[in-house]
């Protein structure tokens, strides 16, 4: 059976492009309605190109639209359009007994230049492409008057051939120089980009048939949200969305990597990789990327270790060659937490931000000024325990007791500094001030199973468990559901998200604790099956919250369902 999905969720894209079809609702001069986006330059603006719409004797006509992964679909009474994204920047429109019309949505000088007959070049200043279109079948009635420096609108209409009915034609985009291009037939198209998304399909984590629904739908989202390198993207990057977080983040990168590393070793290794290729010298990560910048206000969490010794463990691929490649960048990438982010000089680094720590309104930052949180300890041991596994495969014998003794050091710290009164609490940099709130971030150091003190693992599984407060029917909270701070839609103050629960469940798992493992890892894929890959979830009910199609929900659902539910 075909897998279908509906584009006001989830937008029509394929592997490999910037190029996008999704339904956008009204926003200041653009109305509601289907458009043809771009989403080079991230996410500062929607990237609308071109609306589009069916017409019937030159007016306006409804539609239905349905949608795989090869082809959309949109039906009216009068007759059909197809559409198919046939490579990168290519994109196909076949139509029968409708006309199709495009409106760019405007920026200053946008104008159209008829280049051949049946073919117009338009400039869209406000997306900084440019896009060429070409009738091959029926006519193109351009509406696209000057003035002065612009065109006041553009408005390409393609109308149907009198003798078949039929209007077919092409857009394709680029930045500096069309070049002329041979094509398949879009029927030729169509099974071409069937047949590629089938291999990505296949070689997709396997499930039970109880997620297959959610499997599908995980592959699918994977597949189309990968943009090819290009600009300041060194690889080619599999975005977080191509709704409107249309960026990597230097954590969410780490869960598509090992999602993909058994199936795409040298994709998987492509995205873990790309932000160390853009690394500052002091070895700090940027926040986010996307083809034309990075952002540099924050960062995220160091959890690369971790994530390279979960993919180390799962595949041979990762050889010499790619340890001597990652080593020296995930060295400075540790360092810098220790020599940038630790002001009173106590060992114990510390976030100067909630964006820092990817928990970004945590009720552990409700208050200014920087924090020493238990789980950025929890990730520095990992990493520095995987330095050292990298150093001693790589003959570097003294590094390697080096990273293990700091490693262990931190372990001992973090236990000194967090561990008061029975619990593990953030406090304030410099004062030691404890915090209140009681977000799940405080327990996260359970990702060090028997490394830790069997009093702080029991306290730690006891809140864990709780139903009460952390174990919600479809997964963890990120706040305890019993705290007067917790809120259904409060981003970090009590919604699931998928990469807490990668990280615990994988935790729980390592340390022994496989029944609760296998508890969070079945209610949250059972949640994701039912409710789609959001960015997050109500934890109490479950529905997706926020962008309904992310790619670290995805990932996490894939790895959790093939490995874990039921561990």
């Amino acid at each position: 059976m075909t897998f279908t999905y509906d584009i006001r969720t989830i937008p029509f894209s394929r592997y490999g492009s910037f190029l996008t079809i999704s339904y956008l609702r009204a926003s200041g001069d653009r109305p509601e309605g289907v458009y043809l986006r771009t989403v080079r330059g991230g996410d500062m603006t929607s990237g609308a190109a071109f609306r589009i719409e069916l017409t019937a004797q030159g007016e306006d006509v409804p539609y239905t639209t349905h949608a795989t992964p090869s082809r959309l679909r949109m039906e009216s009474s009068s007759g059909y359009a197809e559409i198919c994204i046939f490579d990168g920047r290519t994109v196909g429109f076949r139509a029968e007994g409708v006309g199709v019309r495009l409106t760019l949505s405007g920026g200053d000088y946008d104008y159209a230049m008829q280049m051949k007959y049946n073919r117009w070049e338009v400039n869209s200043f406000l997306n900084e492409v440019r896009f060429m279109l070409t009738s091959v079948q029926g006519q193109i009635e351009m509406d696209a008057p000057w003035v002065r420096t612009k065109c006041t609108h553009v408005k390409a209409h393609f109308v149907p051939d009198t003798a078949t009915n039929i209007t077919e034609f092409r857009v394709e985009e680029y930045r500096t120089t069309w070049l002329e291009r041979e094509f398949p037939s879009f029927d030729e198209g169509v099974q071409y980009v069937a047949a590629e998304y089938e291999v990505w399909r296949q070689s997709t984590l396997p499930s039970d048939d109880a997620y297959a629904a959610g499997r599908e739908l995980a592959s699918y989202i994977t597949w189309s949200c990968v943009v090819p390198a290009d600009g300041y993207l060194t690889r080619p990057a599999m975005y977080m969305s191509k709704n409107w977080m249309t960026n990597i983040w230097s954590w969410d990168h780490c869960f598509n990597a090992m999602a993909l590393v058994r199936s795409n070793p040298a994709l998987a290794w492509d995205q873990f990789m790309i932000f160390f290729d853009r690394q500052d010298e002091s070895g700090l990560l940027p926040d986010f990327m996307n083809d034309k910048y990075a952002l540099w206000n924050c960062n995220k969490p160091p959890i690369h270790g971790w994530t390279l010794a979960w993919m180390m463990d799962r595949t041979d691929w990762i050889g010499e060659a790619q340890l001597r490649e990652v080593y020296e960048p995930l060295a400075r990438w540790t360092r810098w937490w220790y020599n940038e982010r630790d002001d009173d000089r106590d060992g114990v680094p510390q976030y100067n931000h909630g964006n820092d720590s990817g928990w970004d309104n945590s009720t552990i930052f409700h208050e200014r000024g920087a924090v020493e949180s238990p789980d950025l300890c929890a990730y520095l041991v990992l990493q520095c325990e995987t330095l050292g596994r990298i150093a001693e495969e790589l003959g570097k014998t003294h590094e390697a007791t080096e990273w293990h003794a700091l490693a262990q050091r931190t372990l001992d710290r973090m236990l000194e500094h967090f561990w008061q009164n029975g619990e593990l609490r953030a406090v304030r940099t410099g004062t030691h001030e404890r915090l209140a709130g009681e977000s799940l971030i405080n327990y996260m150091p359970i990702i060090l199973g028997q490394r830790l003190p069997q009093e702080v693992q029991d306290t730690l599984i006891q809140a864990l468990s709780d139903e009460e407060r952390f174990l919600s029917p479809n997964g963890f909270a990120t706040e305890s559901m019993s705290s007067p701070h917790y809120e259904p839609d409060g981003y970090w103050r009590g919604p699931i998200w998928a990469p807490v629960m990668m990280l615990l469940v994988d935790g729980l798992s390592r340390g022994g604790y496989t029944e609760l493992a296998g508890v969070a890892a079945q209610r949250f894929c059972r949640m994701a099956n039912t409710h789609g890959m959001a960015e997050n979830f109500d934890a109490i009910h479950g529905t997706g919250l926020r962008d309904r199609a992310f790619t670290w929900t995805s990932s996490v659902y894939l790895m959790l369902a093939n490995e874990y539910v039921n561990a």
